[in-house]
């Protein structure tokens, strides 16, 4: 017998309560039975996303909000400035192409640290932006981005909206979105939140749906208008993924009962645990600004990170993830994100010294492990 730890960066854990919950007979999604599910999911949300507004709901994953971040608010040919430094990052800008948007994108090398500056200067350069698209947390790089320095920035600029893909960042650290001025805070189902892939969220702001009146990108299904009016009613627009909400509502329960900064707290502390562990045995961390969300481990030199990941996969029943593009080979990661706790890095750190030793890595054994230990002793 083999009892398999997934500590990917999505999908991620899902507490046995959600779990439950989701197995529960199927209720119609034009019920009052469901309204008041949807009622308390809505109040919940604001709560997690820090704003008085609607938080959007779609059947959807991540990008599919990340797509109706820019239909619902740009027109063909507006210019939008993107912060690519990774997957998620070029994604922005993939995107934006697609429907006709000029791109002024900020590059950095994958990993590095953003100075806020850069943005500041791109929208001096482009006074037409209509929007500001960056990442809270990249995903691929493990690199935590300074959102609320940005936001600082991009609310002085009335006619530019403040868009982050929050997606491994909402309920990992703070983004109170009407405190710091956030526009448009993306999320998804399957990080954080506890739940299997297929929900997408947005916070909108005033200030954004005021862009959404002129917004002449047609659109469908990602109907953002529509979307809100039916929220209102405690409905969505379409058939959603009943059990998904109905599942998210537990969710929202847990990180609520435990409080939001003792979750941020525990994010830190076990992606922080995480790191010791890895450097205590002689690895680098890729990221030079980590993020509490995924550690992205560099791969000791003559060794395939994606040997590691597949070590650790296929022997010791952990899964993380391996580097994406241009980082593949190069890097492994380990998500602290959701439904984990201190037994969950003290495993990963483990498993990271046995595969380790397995590919012929010379280190002192177990020091990966005592050091997560020490970190996590008052956890």
């Amino acid at each position: 017998m083999q009892k398999r730890y997934l500590l990917a960066p999505g999908p991620t854990q899902i507490p046995p309560e959600v779990l439950l919950k989701m197995a529960e007979p199927m209720i119609h999604h034009r019920n009052p039975l469901f309204e008041t599910v949807v009622e308390e999911v809505r109040e919940n949300l604001k709560h997690l996303f820090g704003t008085v507004n609607e938080v959007l709901i779609f059947s959807s994953s991540g990008t599919g909000a990340m797509e109706g971040a820019i239909t619902n608010m740009l027109s063909p040919g507006d210019a939008a400035i993107v912060v690519r430094s990774g997957k998620f990052g070029e994604r922005w800008a993939e995107i934006g192409r697609a429907y006709g948007i000029r791109c002024v994108n900020i590059d950095l090398p994958w990993g590095d640290t953003l100075d806020p500056g850069l943005v500041e200067r791109a929208l001096k350069e482009n006074p037409d932006a209509k929007a500001v698209y960056t990442q809270a947390t990249e995903t691929s790089t493990g690199t935590l981005f300074p959102t609320k320095e940005i936001a600082g920035i991009v609310r002085n600029y009335p006619g530019t909206l403040m868009v982050v893909d929050g997606i491994t960042g909402v309920g990992v650290l703070p983004l109170p979105m009407d405190e710091w001025g956030i526009d448009i805070l993306i999320g998804g189902s399957q990080k954080a939140l506890m739940l299997p892939p297929g929900l997408a969220f947005a916070g909108v702001s005033e200030k954004a749906w005021a862009f959404n009146k002129v917004s002449k990108i047609p659109r469908f299904y990602f109907n953002w208008a529509k979307e809100r009016d039916n929220l209102r009613a405690n409905q969505t627009n379409f058939t959603p993924a009943i059990s998904l909400i109905v599942g998210l509502r537990e969710s929202l329960k847990i990180l609520k009962e435990e409080g939001l900064d003792n979750v941020y707290r525990r994010s830190e502390m076990l992606a922080r645990a995480t790191r010791e562990g890895a450097k205590a045995i002689g690895l680098e961390i890729f990221s030079k600004n980590p993020s509490p969300a995924v550690t992205a481990i560099c791969a000791p030199e003559g060794i395939d990170g994606q040997a590691i990941y597949k070590t650790l996969w296929k022997k010791y029943a952990v899964t993380g993830a391996g580097g994406q593009d241009q980082l593949k080979g190069r890097i492994f990661r380990l998500a602290t994100l959701g439904y984990a706790d201190k037994y969950d890095v003290i495993t990963a750190v483990a498993a990271i010294e046995f595969t380790l030793a397995d590919l012929g890595y010379e280190f002192p054994m177990g020091a990966g492990v005592a050091a997560a230990v020490t970190c996590l002793k008052d956890l």
